[in-house]
This record gives C-alpha cells, sequence and structure tokens, in this order.
C-alpha cells in the first residue's frame, strides 16, 4: 500500500474525549481534529461509547467522518493488553451491557482506591475523583488528578509513581476481561479489533500470531510512542499475519498527554477500507 500524500485528509482512528480520560469534550476533540487536517476521525474512549453520539453531531459540523470506537482493557494470560473496537454500533444491546457492568465495577474500584489512600493520610473523595469525568468511564488518571489537586503529588506521573500503579500501596486490581471476550463483544456490536500500541504492551510476535488466531483485525503499528524501528517491526509482522497496520495518536488532551497531537501519525485510505471490509 503507498504511503499517504502530504496533502491527503489524514486518519487517526484513536483519540479520547472527557467521557473516559481525555481533557475535552467529544465535540471539542471533533474540531480539533478538522483543524489538525484529519478527514476521518476515531474515537476510542476507555470501556465507554458515552461520547460518541455528540461525537457523531460534532464531526457532521465539523465536515469528518467518525469512526464509531472503544478501547478495551483486556488480559492475554496475566498480561493487561488495550484493543481498540472500531466501526461498533454504540446502541447495540450487549456493548450497552457491558458498558454498565463495568462502570458499576469502576466505582466499586474507585471507592477500595480511596479507602487505600486514606490509610497512607491522603484524603479524597470519590466526588473529587468523578469531577474530572464527563461519562460513565472513571478510572486511575481520574483520581491521580485529584491526587495533585489534593497537594499529594505534583503530577499525575508522580501519583501512578506513588499511589496508583502496580504494586503501590493503592493500588487495586480492575476487572479482568480475556482478550477473546473482548474480541466477540467488538464482532457482536459490528466492529472490527485492532491491537492497540503493541510496542508499549510489550507484545511479541507469539502473543500477536495468538491474538491474530482469536480474530483480531488490525494491528496499531503507526502509534506516536513507536520509535520507527518498531514500526518496520510491527509492519512486517502485520503483513505476515494478515493484520491491517492502522494509525493512532492516542490523543488525550493537552494537560493530560502534551507530547501527543491530534493527527501527528496516519495511514492509507486503502488500509482503512481494508479495515472496515472486516466488519463481521
Amino acid at each position: 500500500m503507498g504511503a499517504p500524500g502530504p496533502t491527503d485528509p489524514r486518519i487517526d482512528l484513536h483519540t479520547h474525549s472527557l467521557a473516559s480520560d481525555g481533557e475535552f469534550s467529544a465535540a471539542e476533540v471533533a474540531e480539533r481534529a478538522r483543524a489538525a487536517g484529519i478527514g476521518v476521525w476515531g474515537l476510542c474512549d476507555h470501556d465507554t461509547v458515552a461520547g460518541l453520539g455528540p461525537a457523531r453531531a460534532a464531526a457532521d459540523r465539523a465536515g469528518i467522518r467518525l469512526v464509531p470506537g472503544i478501547e478495551l482493557s483486556a488480559f492475554l494470560d496475566s498480561k493487561e493488553i488495550h484493543l481498540l473496537g472500531h466501526f461498533i454500533d454504540p446502541e447495540h444491546p450487549t456493548m450497552k451491557r457491558f458498558e454498565d457492568f463495568l462502570a458499576v465495577r469502576r466505582r466499586v474500584r474507585m471507592q477500595q482506591i480511596v479507602e487505600k489512600l486514606a490509610a497512607i493520610g491522603v484524603r479524597i473523595r470519590v466526588a473529587d475523583i468523578e469531577k474530572w469525568s464527563g461519562g460513565k468511564t472513571i478510572g486511575r488518571p481520574h483520581v491521580a488528578r485529584a491526587v495533585v489537586e489534593a497537594g499529594a503529588a505534583a503530577t499525575v506521573k508522580e501519583a501512578f509513581d506513588r499511589y496508583l500503579g502496580e504494586g503501590r500501596s493503592a493500588y487495586v486490581a480492575r476487572y479482568r476481561l480475556e482478550a477473546e471476550e473482548a474480541v466477540r463483544l467488538v464482532r457482536g456490536a459490528g466492529g472490527t479489533t485492532t491491537v492497540a500500541h503493541p510496542g508499549v504492551s510489550k507484545l511479541d510476535r507469539h502473543e500477536l500470531v495468538r491474538l491474530r488466531a482469536a480474530g483480531v483485525d488490525g494491528l496499531e503499528v503507526h502509534h506516536i510512542d513507536h520509535v520507527p524501528s518498531l514500526r518496520e517491526k510491527f509492519l512486517r509482522i502485520a503483513e505476515e499475519l494478515d493484520l491491517v497496520p492502522t494509525a493512532g495518536s492516542d490523543y488525550h488532551g493537552v494537560t493530560v498527554s502534551p507530547d501527543r497531537k491530534l493527527g501527528d501519525v496516519t495511514m492509507p485510505a486503502e488500509d482503512l477500507a481494508r479495515l472496515e471490509a472486516r466488519r463481521p
């Protein structure tokens, strides 16, 4: 497949909004995507489709195409990985039930984290966490912001390093969704499944073979955290395993992840068509 030309509309299939852990509302992300020269925009909030309704209307106003999506945290054996669902139906009953189930589980987890923080002298309330979340999804990034606001850490990264990261004093494990189950969930909602940032997740070829066998369709080769040598490696693997190589900035916003900008990476329109053709 040929590379996109310098004037082609950019394709960014991995962004986040306030509905999960992004800084801006879906409408704001749509407008920023248009300004960044993006013609095809994928909104993939963590474990929620709450932003997709506003995103659809905003994309229409901005004159760009929305690829409705979701980012699911899943497990392959003991390794946590992230899977992107693209072209999903956000109104599909199975997807809505799963989102509601996860929302309840997340709130229980947040209360447990609040209690663990209190035990070590960091006092925040669930309400302090919720104000950073614009939708059903509430997670550790929102806790980290509340910890920073309370003065117990200087940055979100420090909050994770000191309290919230795996093995730290306030860590609570998330609900365990198996990778195969995540693929079935996305396919059931009419979507395709792509492995997000395989380099960040430290996935090897054998693990990607297993995920392909489980029904995964794509591989996020072009990610801002992948150095050129990693992109070349994963592009070769994608070709060998017949996985569609995709691109995503993993945009969260200016203050959340200042090193990631909308449209920093892109992909050929032919690969987008290949991915869409794999919808069930």
